[in-house]
């Protein structure tokens, strides 16, 4: 599926790698809704991206936001055919620090974003693509997530994100095998260390020894090539029930 035909619902679709994401398929033609928390942010950037592009106002934790905007999206663009969840938080922190246990509130909080809230995305979008016709592949849709290399080597102090990241790539292949007579792929990428407002706190100092934790190239990915990782899945058919790494070789310690 190209993106000039794209009819997509976006999650965590105003900033960051979601931003790019919609950048890239209005640049080529398609249609997006911006699902996002931060309304100010997503009013803006919709604006900006111009009239294929749709901002609604969600909380990817939330049930009946995720179908409330999944039917809006598809009654605005006659259909959703394509899935993006990059919502998502890091929830950094240790089960036993110096301020004491980690309360299960926290850890319940990033699976509720990470996980269920992809869940839900991948629930409420496979409903409506299941009444699409079928294109020239066979295709009905396509429903790609946003992992990370947490997924295979987490690290100290990532037990809430990587638990999530890691279910999140466990759910490919069974989602794969489910959705296969409805001709809907599902794939997620495994992001390393992007360009994103997560890293806009960060030292100079820190910056450049996580610049040098990546093998080649050595700095951050941007939202640029991690939009260009999801439009080769929308376009290659064959991929399908797996994630993609793309970290430039980096593994976490």
């Amino acid at each position: 599926m190209e993106f000039a035909n794209a009819k997509a619902v976006i999650s965590g679709g105003a900033s960051g790698l979601g931003a790019g994401v919609a950048r890239a398929i209005v640049a080529a033609g398609g249609q997006v809704a911006l699902l996002d928390i931060n309304a100010e942010q997503g009013e803006k950037f919709a604006a900006e991206l111009g009239s294929n592009a749709l901002f609604i106002k969600t909380d990817i934790s939330q049930e009946a936001d995720v179908v409330a905007a999944c039917e809006t999206a598809n009654n605005a663009f006659q259909g959703i055919n394509l899935a993006v969840g990059c919502a998502g938080v890091l929830g950094n922190g240790r089960v036993i620090s110096k301020k004491g246990p980690m309360p299960a509130e926290f850890f319940q909080k990033v699976v509720n974003i990470n996980l269920v809230g992809s869940f839900l995305l991948t629930r409420e979008a496979a409903r409506h693509m299941q009444a699409n016709e079928t294109n020239d592949k066979g295709e009905r849709g396509v429903i790609i997530h946003t992992a990370s290399i947490a997924a295979f080597e987490g690290q100290l102090g990532q037990v809430a994100y990587s638990a999530t990241k890691s279910a999140l790539v466990g759910m490919m292949l069974p989602l794969a095998r489910e959705f296969a007579k409805s001709g809907i792929r599902a794939m997620a990428v495994a992001p390393g260390i992007f360009e994103t407002p997560m890293m806009d706190g960060v030292s100079d100092e820190i910056r450049q020894a996580l610049y040098d934790s990546v093998p080649f190239p050595s700095r951050f990915g941007t939202p640029e090539e991690f939009a260009s990782t999801v439009e080769h899945i929308a376009n290659n058919a064959m991929l399908n029930g797996s994630v993609i790494r793309l970290d430039g070789a980096c593994r976490l310690q």
